[in-house]
């Protein structure tokens, strides 16, 4: 089973944390839709002997588009490659879109998943990200969306410069009180070249810090949990039967194919990666030529791979796997590497599969990178 990433790269506005590729110009939006129309079908060779399970439509802002827009897309997909009967096709969606007539459209075609941009239920947060919808839209669409809509994510962040436990705790509750089967949330980082790396240098706002961001992401483990959701990635929660399909064939590395500027790819072996440039992806597509540049992974690359997604998920790391796929040495520095943390009560080995600890959940990725190997070969 594998997956299709569409990536839709145009935004209303950019928000100032944001650094996706996206364009705020709409000016070439009909000549993309139609170049990631035709990239869907020149690469369907990659797939011949694979099935679809997945189709996401990220970004940027894809519901931006019309519906006809991302109907064409979809319907390209189901043209050129083998599509199982009931795929998980999802759009990220910002609550300004979601007005009842739109929710209404996109409820009567095949798409069957929204993952909602909320961020923050309050004002303020909301102007500090420059995001394009308002807390009363942002409450708004989720009553509209959960009418037409049983499966939705929403995403929230934690960790914002100047928010108490009690204003993030009311943001938790609300979202809960809207009975969403998914909750996707992030810590506030601070990319380079990015409005808010500017504000922070200039001194306009404090930066993140971290321990606000740990007790943030504690508190959200206590009250999902509490409400019946399952912690089953670093940033991810979903009740029962209701896990991405889509995030989780990555962590569990599944391949993909990315379909637009920006957007990546992975075959098992290779990572690919096409042009961040508009202009230069529709050029290249209209030329018959795939904007996309490749590597393939090492075994260590692989490796370091796997246990980066491995300790992020409820999944782990399967030791058998280490010893099968990558062999003793790889098995041994594992072992080796991971020993402190399991006497820091960080990670712990069961049936064979080594884990974070709920203590070591929110170092995870710092963990992993100590677990890393720089090369073998």
């Amino acid at each position: 089973m594998s997956g299709i990433y569409i990536h839709i790269p145009f935004c209303k506005q950019a928000c100032h944390y944001c650094d996706f590729h996206f364009s705020t110009s709409m000016k070439k939006k009909d000549e993309m839709v139609l170049a990631l129309a035709k990239e869907i079908a020149m690469r369907k060779e990659e797939f011949k002997n694979e099935v679809v399970e997945t189709i996401y439509f990220g970004g940027g802002t894809p519901s931006i588009l019309a519906i006809e827009d991302l109907k064409l897309l979809i319907d390209a997909v189901y043209t050129n490659y083998n599509v199982v009967e009931n795929p998980e096709i999802t759009v990220e969606a910002n609550p300004d879109d979601l007005d009842n007539e739109t929710i209404r459209q996109l409820a009567n075609s095949s798409i069957n998943r929204l993952s909602i941009g909320i961020q923050s239920f309050f004002e303020d947060d909301l102007k500090m990200m420059n995001r394009a919808h308002n807390a009363e839209e942002a409450k708004k669409c989720l009553e509209e969306a959960t009418k037409y809509f049983d499966n939705i994510s929403l995403d929230l962040i934690y960790g914002i410069p100047g928010m108490s436990n009690e204003k993030w705790m009311q943001n938790i509750e609300t979202a809960l009180s809207f009975g969403i089967p998914h909750i996707s949330s992030y810590a506030l980082t601070v990319e380079p070249k990015t409005a808010l790396h500017s504000f922070i240098q200039k001194g306009i706002i404090p930066p993140p810090e971290d321990e606000v961001a740990q007790e943030h992401f504690e508190i959200l483990v206590e009250k999902l949990e509490e409400a019946g959701f399952i912690h089953y990635e670093l940033s991810n929660f979903g009740k029962e039967n209701y896990f991405s399909k889509n995030n989780s064939s990555y962590w569990l590395g599944k391949k993909y194919i990315g379909i637009g500027p920006s957007a990546h790819s992975y075959d098992g072996k290779k990572r690919g990666w096409n042009v961040s440039n508009n202009s230069l992806y529709i050029k290249s597509i209209k030329e018959g030529k795939l904007p996309i540049e490749t590597e393939t992974l090492s075994k260590t690359d692989r490796y370091n791979e796997y246990v980066m997604t491995g300790l992020r998920t409820i999944w782990g790391i399967s030791l058998d796997r280490i010893l099968n796929e990558f062999g003793q040495t790889y098995l041994d520095y594992l072992n080796q590497q991971a020993a402190k943390y399991i006497e820091d009560h960080l990670l712990f080995v069961d049936e064979n599969i080594l884990r974070t600890t709920r203590k070591g959940k929110f170092l995870s990725d710092g963990i992993a990178s100590d677990l890393f190997l720089l090369n073998l070969e």
